[in-house]
């Protein structure tokens, strides 16, 4: 029995659904070093909370491609070993995949958002501790952002 050939090539990014709701997927990655100069420029917001920072760029949505768009850093100076490193980066990975939906569902209208992740311990910490501090960065930023879609409407 012949399979019949999948297309991937239209993925609407603007609301997940709830089979690709827990991705990370390749698209969703900020890669252009444009962005990511763009993102540390001036113009961008930052939070922190030990052992993340989060800075963040809202820019209007030209509705192609995902909405948020993230990098992860960690260096090499905080955290010498290779394998050390790595397992940050999965962390990262994983915590955000996990709970990305907090910032998602709170985005909003019309708004595209480029995120960076920046490991700021010097040790390897437990993935419950940074999974509860990704949470608290996506819920305050969520707020953050809620916040500033509604001051300009009411001005």
């Amino acid at each position: 029995m012949p399979m019949e050939p999948i297309c991937m090539a239209f993925i609407n990014y603007t609301t997940p659904s709830p089979m690709a709701t827990y991705t990370f997927s390749k698209p969703e990655h900020l890669c252009l070093t444009s962005e990511i100069e763009a993102l540390f420029g001036a113009g961008s917001s930052s939070l922190s909370m030990f052992p993340l920072r989060a800075t963040y760029r809202t820019l209007p949505y030209e509705g192609h491609g995902p909405r948020v768009k993230v990098l992860l850093s960690v260096s090499k100076r905080r955290l010498r070993h290779a394998v050390d490193r790595n397992r940050a980066k999965r962390q990262l990975r994983e915590a955000y995949r996990l709970q990305k939906l907090l910032l998602w569902n709170r985005l909003p209208e019309g708004k595209a958002l480029h995120i960076a992740f920046i490991w700021l311990a010097g040790q390897p910490i437990d993935s419950a501790r940074v999974a509860k501090r990704m949470h608290a960065l996506l819920q305050q930023m969520a707020e953050r952002l809620e916040k500033a879609a509604q001051t300009p409407a009411e001005s």
